[in-house]
């Protein structure tokens, strides 16, 4: 789930989604909340008077907390709105350990990796020229925003399945990264499945 809120540049609304998924959508306003739907799911949320609902500080994308998700379903349930919040609150940036790196089949710039991340091991297509077996790197997991604001999904990288991204220190928005291409390498004291903020 991702949470944005820019009071300044769109009002006092908050926009909670729930689902990446393309429109058309439907929308159902019921009080502050606006329900936009796809096929009858659920998908996202509009809150209307958001700072009388919610404590949100910052602007923009909104770190997504369990305060945040109380609030938003005392909401949900004082409009009579029959719809339950599921939220997963595990790290999205976490330190993989790169099982295996083969050459993509159609592509000559592009690795087909392994990364075993703690609790599953992700295939992730990778473009960098210093990704190898044997590292531990940050894993930008499905469901993570990126600095820039672009949004994980699932993907198809000339049609090999990918899901995540290894990120360089430039894409995480690190102090002092480096310009040169290619992905941060982490040493031996980070684990496997950690979160890559909190280590």
């Amino acid at each position: 789930m991702n949470l944005f809120y820019n009071p300044k540049g769109v009002g006092n609304v908050a926009f909670l989604q729930i689902e990446t998924v393309d429109g058309p959508f439907e929308y159902e306003k019921i009080n502050d909340v606006v329900m936009i739907k796809k096929d009858n799911d659920v998908v996202g949320l509009n809150i209307f008077n958001a700072d009388q609902h919610l404590t949100i500080e910052g602007n923009g994308h909104i770190t997504f907390s369990e305060a945040h998700a109380t609030d938003i379903q005392k909401l949900l349930d004082q409009s009579n709105i029959n719809f339950k919040l599921e939220a997963d609150f595990s790290p999205k940036f976490v330190v993989g350990y790169v099982q295996s790196k083969e050459k993509h089949p159609d592509a000559d710039k592009l690795s087909v990796c392994h990364i075993d991340v703690g609790d599953d091991t992700l295939q992730i297509v990778c473009g960098a020229p210093n990704i190898e077996a044997g590292q531990k790197v940050v894993v930008a997991k499905v469901g993570a925003v990126m600095p820039s604001g672009m949004l994980i999904k699932d993907a198809e990288l000339r049609g090999v399945a990918s899901s995540g991204m290894v990120c360089s220190m430039k894409e995480l928005n690190l102090p002092n990264a480096s310009q040169e291409k290619g992905i941060m390498v982490l040493d031996d004291s980070y684990k496997t499945g950690q979160s890559f903020f909190n280590a």
